[in-house]
This record gives structure tokens, C-alpha cells and sequence, in this order.
């Protein structure tokens, strides 16, 4: 049954090896470096490399010479507009950590400023973000309580900062950023909206005027604390929280509909304390149950490097804590980066980003901040407002200076419902069901994931939702890798293209040719599937075959041209097929190997087992070859019902 008097126009070559320290070169480039960074050091000087260096790590010394006045009008206005969001946004946020509200402010000042000489975004704004700002009141108020030992909390999550920056410019330095693409767009949408649930309904401690409040974060505990409390709601607090929740809500509607007016719904936030302080100030609200924030310390940020307690019992918490939220505050601020640079057409560096927060977190923990990156809000505002570069990040930083030396004590008289009104309003935003809507409808099994995270982060955790969405996501990537897809080919009329038969109904099967492609590379973890999922494809094709009294099958072609990779229990595999095949009496041929199988396959001599000739550069030429076999050299039917029955036996 051989295919000797067969002429094939092409012959499957095998690429030359390559000595074993260049290939392992060339497999790290393309795993650690695929952008090739590199590159721009080529053929140039020694000093022109080291400006070429130190602008590569320091963005801002590239763009900075080409820095115009009409950049700076317009990045004036982006910062002043995010300046206004972001005062009331950092002490509503400080707020919901369970930090001094000072510290907020502190966090807008020191890391805008890192950010706007390491980052590569023109469009980030950087501040402090509810979600990670829950995290650490979650994780922390476990073992040290906010209120019974206010410093060492503070210091605790000052730790978790400085934590969280090491691991976040350590994952850019070491090129790994692709850890953080194991939070899939489902996995961040249910994340960030059960985040959105749960931030939201502790703010009914503020709304409601509670003094006593649970620290858990799911559901059950959250409404239990809310309605054992009854008798002491506060009127007073639930009226001014609803009128400004309601305000917040109508802004941004308004500036939904009319895109022009964004600025009303940046600047609601930081109206919203104003009439709040001065409401409270006029009728003394303070004294009737309305809580205010009090006094606040004028002055920059003091240093903490002293209030880092790697000494701590409690360190192992701050390391936790610090890498989730490092965590989850990348794959926020890289997503947000790199939407708003796809709307400008350009680049953003997601290992350059890593090191840019991871630097800043570092420096912000050495300057009384907790956990900074790049919330949406605070950016969209900034993309809107016209920003050209990150000079409105340091525009935004000299307002919070300005406010840190001479405005605060003008905040003694803000009410705390007023912070709780504009986090709620900033959370219900992230709640995107139609998000979930479209998940459900594009990818059900993403929707799974998706609600997965909700579910768990509202009724059980932040980290119990975080830890069900990376599992079911990982599970996921392990079912794709375990359980490749496989199809049987056919020939599309009137050409000489073969595809999947469910994809084009009308491709006609060839006549005693069964052709299999496996669309997945051939692994350990894959190969035992693959070898029942051949014989099942082979037996059934045979089953259907005898049924309908067509013309038996002789002839096996494996389509190859999306194995990218096979190793040694792939190539073993195939052996056993090759076996299986023979014992029935068929030939089994290869369509299209990759370089890397070919190699492979050529080194563990598996092609002298099959046969040059029956290697194919295309499903095609297999084809014809096989036809040729067909009309010309048939195989003998006795014979193959012998090893049928052998088979059998």
C-alpha cells in the first residue's frame, strides 16, 4: 500500500537545527521580551544608548523636550478638573480603608507625581481606588482593629503599600507581566461589580449615621449589622445622604447626554462638600447626629519609612494583603491605560506601567500613602477634560499641595454622608450589567466566570470572589489545554480548500478518506485524549461508512497546521495511532507540520516509522496522493477484513 509511484510537488522540509544556546535565547526573547525593547539600541553609540537607557526608564525625559504651551493650556485644565475629583474622592476613600482622611489627601500629592516621570499613559490619572481601599479595611481589620489600635492599622497598611509596589515593579522588571492576564475582562467585570455591591452597602453606615459597624464584607453580616440597629437611624444623616446621592446621580446622567458638559459631573464630587460643609456649619448638624469628619492637620506629607513594621506579628497579613491589592490595582490601572491609548492611537508599555505603580507605591509608603493606581473615573475625567500629557497628573499633585498647606482645615465640617454619597455614586458605575449581559450572550462560560466573582465577593469575601474567579479561570485555560478541539475536514466545492465540516455544511467528505485536524498543541497533558478521540472519529466514520454501504475508509489524514508545539507523550501518541491505524488495516498520513513539530518528529524517528511520503505539506496534495492510491494500487479488501477480524480478536 505504498505511494512510491505517487509524485508529490512538495516536499515537507525540516528546519536546520539550531545550536542549543541560540534556541534557548530565542525561546526567552519570545517569552520575556515579544515587544523586542531592544531594539532601538541597535547600531548606536555608547552615549546615545545610555540617553536612549535612561529615557527607556524614564519616560518623561522623552517626551519632555518636545513639550509645548498648548500641551500645558490643556493639560492645566485636565488637572485642575481631576483636582476637584480627586480631593473628595481621597478622603471619601481614606474613609472606606478606615485610614485618617489626611492620608487620602497625602495619597493624591507624592505618587502623581512618580507616576508622571515613570509612566508611559497620557491619560492615567492616578489616585486612590475604592476596591483596593476595601481590600485593606477587609483584610487588616481582621487581626488589628482601626479604632482600638489606630497607629500600628496605619502602619499595617502603609507595609501592605510598600509591599505591593515591590511586587509590582518586580513583575515589571522580571518581564512577567503576563501574571496579571490571569484576570480575564470576566473575571475584573465580576470582581469590580460585587466590589461595587459590597462598597455600597457599607456606606449605609454613613447614610443611616451608625456608630457600630460589622467589619465583614458579605452580604449576610452587612444588612444583619443595618437592621439590628434600627432604632439608630439618624433622619437627619439618611435625608442629607439621599439629597446628595440623588444630586451626584443627576449630574452624571446630564453629562451622559451632553458629553460636552463632563465637567459638571467632575466637579459634583467636590460641590457636594462644599454645600455639605456649609450646610453643616449654618445649622450645626454636627450636634444633632450628623457626623463630620473633624479637624485635619495642615502640611505635606511627613515621612513614615519608621512606621513600616517589618517587625510586626502581623507582617505576614501586610505581604497578603499588599500583593492582592498590587494585584488587583494593575490589572485595573494597565486595562484603563490601555483603552484610553487605544482611543488616541498609541502605545503604553504594560512592564514600563508595573514599574511606574510599583515605584510610586514604594514612594508613597515612604510618604504616609496607602495603595495608589489608575481608577477610571478619575481617568476618563482626565481624557475628557483634554489632557495631552501626565503633566496634568503633577498640575493635579500642586493642587493637592495647595490644599494640603493652606485648605485644610476648611474640610472640619464635612459631613461624613456626604464622602459616603459620593462613593456610592462613584461605585454604582462599576456595576456593569450590561457587560454581563453581553458575556452571556458572546461566551456563557465567561459569564460563568463573571458571576462566579460577583457571587463571592457579595456573599462571601473579596478574597473568596477574587480566588473563585482566578480558579474557574484557570480551570478554564486547563480544559482548553486538556480537551483540544478536534474536526473532521472536508473539500469546499469547486476548490481546493478543506474545512471543518460543522463550520461549512456544504464541504463534501472524500470518498475512503477520513481528514482529522486537532486544533491545539499536543501535550502530555492532551495526548491520552487525543488517542481515544482519533480511534472514536475512526470507528465512528467507519460505523457510518458501513451503514450507508459507501466505499470503505482506507485512509487517515492528520491536519496539523495548528499544532504550534508537540513533546514526547505527543509523539508517542501518534505513534500509538500509527499502530492502531495499521492493525485496521488503513495509512495514516500528516498534513502540514510546524517547524517545531517537524523537528521533533524527525529527531524521536517517527518519520522513518511513517514514512517521508506520507508527510504532506497540505491537506491537498495529501488528498490527491491518497486518490491516486485509491485508483491505482487499491489495497486488498481480503486482506484488510483479516486484520479487521485480527483486530477484533
Amino acid at each position: 500500500m505504498g505511494n512510491a509511484d505517487y509524485e508529490c510537488p512538495h516536499r515537507v522540509e525540516i528546519p536546520p537545527a539550531k545550536p542549543f544556546l541560540k534556541a534557548l535565547k530565542s525561546s526567552l526573547k519570545e517569552t520575556f521580551f515579544p515587544d523586542d525593547p531592544f531594539r532601538q539600541f541597535k547600531n548606536q553609540p555608547t552615549s546615545r544608548k545610555l540617553v536612549l537607557g535612561l529615557q527607556h526608564f524614564v519616560p518623561i525625559l522623552e517626551w519632555a523636550p518636545r513639550y509645548t504651551f498648548d500641551f500645558f493650556k490643556s493639560d492645566l485644565i485636565a488637572g485642575i478638573t481631576i483636582a476637584s475629583l480627586a480631593v473628595p474622592q481621597g478622603i471619601s476613600y481614606a474613609n472606606l480603608a478606615n485610614l485618617p482622611a489626611i492620608i487620602g489627601l497625602y495619597s493624591s500629592f507624592v505618587p502623581p507625581l512618580v507616576y508622571a516621570m515613570l509612566g508611559s499613559s497620557k491619560d492615567l490619572a492616578v489616585g486612590t481606588v475604592a476596591v483596593a481601599s476595601l481590600l485593606i479595611s477587609s483584610m487588616l481589620g481582621k487581626v488589628v482593629s482601626p479604632t482600638e489600635n489606630p497607629k500600628l492599622y496605619v502602619q499595617l497598611a502603609l507595609t501592605s503599600t510598600f509591599f505591593a509596589g515591590a511586587f509590582q515593579a518586580s513583575l515589571g522588571l522580571l518581564r512577567l507581566g503576563f501574571v496579571v492576564d490571569f484576570l480575564s475582562h470576566a473575571t475584573i467585570v465580576g470582581f469590580m461589580g460585587g466590589a461595587a455591591t459590597v462598597v455600597c452597602l457599607q456606606q449605609l453606615k454613613g447614610v443611616l449615621g451608625l456608630v457600630h459597624f460589622t467589619h465583614e464584607t458579605d452580604i449576610v453580616s452587612v444588612m444583619k449589622s443595618i437592621f439590628s440597629q434600627e432604632h439608630q437611624w439618624r433622619w437627619e444623616s439618611a435625608v442629607l445622604g439621599c439629597c446628595f446621592l440623588f444630586f451626584l446621580l443627576l449630574t452624571r446622567y446630564f453629562s451622559k447626554k451632553r458629553p460636552a458638559f463632563f465637567w459638571i459631573n467632575a466637579m459634583a464630587p467636590l460641590c457636594s462638600v462644599i454645600l455639605g460643609s456649609i450646610l453643616v456649619f449654618v445649622t450645626h448638624a454636627e450636634k444633632h447626629g450628623v457626623q463630620v469628619i473633624g479637624h485635619l492637620k495642615k502640611g505635606l506629607n511627613p515621612p513614615s519609612v519608621s512606621e513600616l513594621a517589618f517587625g510586626s506579628p502581623y507582617l505576614t497579613t501586610a505581604i497578603k494583603t499588599g500583593i492582592i491589592t498590587g494585584v488587583i490595582g494593575l490589572a485595573e490601572g494597565v486595562a484603563v491605560g490601555r483603552s484610553f491609548a487605544a482611543f488616541k492611537n498609541y502605545h503604553i508599555d504594560g512592564n514600563k506601567e508595573m514599574i511606574a505603580f510599583g515605584m510610586m507605591n514604594i514612594a508613597g509608603s515612604c510618604t504616609s500613602c496607602y495603595l495608589t493606581a489608575g481608577p477610571f473615573s478619575r481617568s476618563a475625567v482626565n481624557f475628557n477634560a483634554g489632557c495631552k500629557t501626565a503633566v496634568s497628573n503633577i498640575v493635579m499633585a500642586t493642587a493637592v499641595m495647595f490644599t494640603l498647606l493652606f485648605l485644610t482645615p476648611l474640610f472640619h465640617y464635612t459631613p461624613l454622608v456626604v464622602l459616603s454619597a459620593i462613593i456610592m455614586a462613584a461605585m454604582l458605575g462599576l456595576i456593569d450589567y450590561e457587560a454581563v449581559v453581553h458575556l452571556w450572550k458572546v461566551d456563557k462560560v465567561d459569564c460563568i466566570v463573571c458571576l462566579g466573582a460577583y457571587v463571592g465577593v457579595v456573599f462571601g469575601s473579596v478574597e473568596i470572589g477574587l480566588v473563585i474567579a482566578v480558579t474557574v479561570s484557570m480551570l478554564r485555560v486547563l480544559l482548553f489545554v486538556a480537551r483540544p478541539r478536534t474536526f473532521t475536514l472536508g473539500n469546499i466545492p469547486n476548490s481546493s480548500i478543506y474545512r471543518s465540516i460543522d463550520q461549512y455544511p456544504d464541504a463534501n467528505n472524500i470518498p475512503g478518506i477520513l481528514i482529522l485536524q486537532i486544533d491545539a498543541p499536543i501535550y502530555f497533558a492532551n495526548a491520552n485524549y487525543l488517542r481515544e478521540r482519533i480511534s472514536r472519529w475512526i470507528y465512528e466514520e467507519e460505523d457510518k461508512l458501513k451503514s450507508s454501504g459507501e466505499t470503505s475508509l482506507h485512509y487517515v489524514i492528520l491536519d496539523l497546521s495548528t499544532v504550534g508545539s508537540i513533546d514526547t507523550s505527543g509523539i508517542s501518541m501518534l505513534e500509538e495511532v500509527k499502530k492502531n491505524v495499521d492493525i485496521k488495516g488503513l495509512k495514516l498520513a500528516l498534513a502540514n507540520p510546524r517547524s517545531e513539530v517537524i523537528k521533533k518528529l524527525e529527531k524521536s524517528k517517527f518519520i522513518e516509522k511513517i514514512g517521508q511520503e506520507w508527510i504532506y505539506v497540505t491537506v491537498g496534495e495529501a488528498v490527491s496522493a491518497c486518490n491516486f492510491m485509491l485508483h491505482t494500487c487499491k489495497p486488498n479488501p481480503g486482506e484488510i477484513e483479516v486484520n479487521r477480524k485480527d483486530d477484533n480478536v
